[in-house]
């Protein structure tokens, strides 16, 4: 007699190809649009199922998890960070937690140099006046930005998204900085000609751009505060493909109004998707709609890791992107 299948419930569309693996595994409930769940579906969800495959737009917190049923065993993320997620208190209640971890590296560090390059370059305001029209022709001082080959990136943050971002800006020519948590075994710093900093203020004070590429922690809420942003030259910028929370939005955005920053290129945003609105105002500014994970092949490898960790949880194993709290 065949062993009774999981019942799976997804919260979000996912790629064709990952739904359809998933409906040939499991017992799974998958939704009709891309409308995130409510508070009270997600509840309901989580006492019926016996996984929960969320994503990183749905607040997994003690009171949801409070309210589980005692069917619920995994909460297979449907990303690579678990910020969404109360892992501690999810392990009290017996339910483990997966993530989908190293899959979106090199599209991350993609956008991290894409958004260098756009601010640096000016890249928004050319395009933004070739589609109004109003182009008059090449001019010898029109949209000057910065040559980036020869300035100073600092990287806050050298996991592996921030490795493969200095990959791509010693290939542009760029000097890389960092600073981290622990610096680097020589074998990975040295092929990198990373320069790396104990001091974060006296990092950030010399960059001509510092790049954000750490998670989102407590010791990392408002890491680039008001004073820390202060101490950045006037003439630098500021990218963030990690997290919005690492960075005070509102003291950026005064810094870029008060012309005390040269730019800013942000994927994501402290409030969600609530950007302050002086913000979308200035030029020297490019937002993109969270896209740095953003590609094909990247869904589908995320998909195809949640798959193997549900179906190794179903062999009765340990998911092989288990996330414990002493990770965090």
């Amino acid at each position: 007699m065949p062993a009774q299948r999981l019942s799976v419930v997804v919260t979000r569309r996912l790629p064709d190809a990952v739904e359809t693996r998933m409906k040939e595994l499991f017992d799974v409930e998958l939704r009709d649009d891309d409308a995130r769940m409510s508070r009270e579906e997600l509840v309901a969800a989580m006492r019926r199922a016996d996984v929960l495959v969320p994503t990183i737009t749905d607040q997994i917190d003690a009171g949801l998890i409070g309210q589980a049923g005692d069917r619920l065993k995994l909460i297979a993320n449907y990303g690579s960070g678990v910020d969404n997620v109360d892992v501690a208190t999810a392990r009290q209640r017996g339910i483990l937690v997966s993530n989908t971890p190293g899959v979106t590296v090199e599209d991350t560090a993609d956008m991290t140099m894409a958004l260098i390059l756009g601010v640096t370059r000016r890249i928004p305001e050319g395009l933004a006046v070739m589609q109004s029209g109003q182009w008059g022709g090449w001019a010898p001082t029109a949209f000057l930005g910065g040559r980036v080959g020869g300035r100073r990136l600092g990287i806050l943050g050298m996991g592996r998204i921030g490795q493969a971002t200095a990959r791509r800006a010693r290939a542009f020519g760029m000097q890389v900085h960092y600073h981290n948590r622990q610096r680097l075994r020589p074998e990975i710093e040295q092929p990198l000609e990373a320069t790396y900093w104990e001091s974060l203020d006296q990092m950030v004070s010399r960059m001509d751009v510092v790049s954000i590429n750490c998670p989102h922690t407590p010791s990392t809420f408002h890491l680039m505060n008001a004073r820390r942003l202060k101490l950045m030259k006037p003439g630098a910028v500021i990218v963030n493909t990690s997290r919005g929370e690492v960075i005070d939005e509102n003291a950026l955005t005064r810094q870029l109004r008060a012309g005390e920053l040269a730019g800013a290129g942000l994927d994501v945003y402290e409030h969600g998707t609530e950007v302050n609105p002086r913000l979308r105002e200035l030029p020297n500014v490019v937002l993109l709609p969270h896209m740095g994970s953003a590609t094909v092949e990247g869904r589908l490898e995320m998909g195809e890791k949640v798959i193997i960790n549900i179906k190794t949880f179903a062999d009765g194993h340990r998911p092989p992107d288990l996330v414990v709290p002493s990770m965090l």
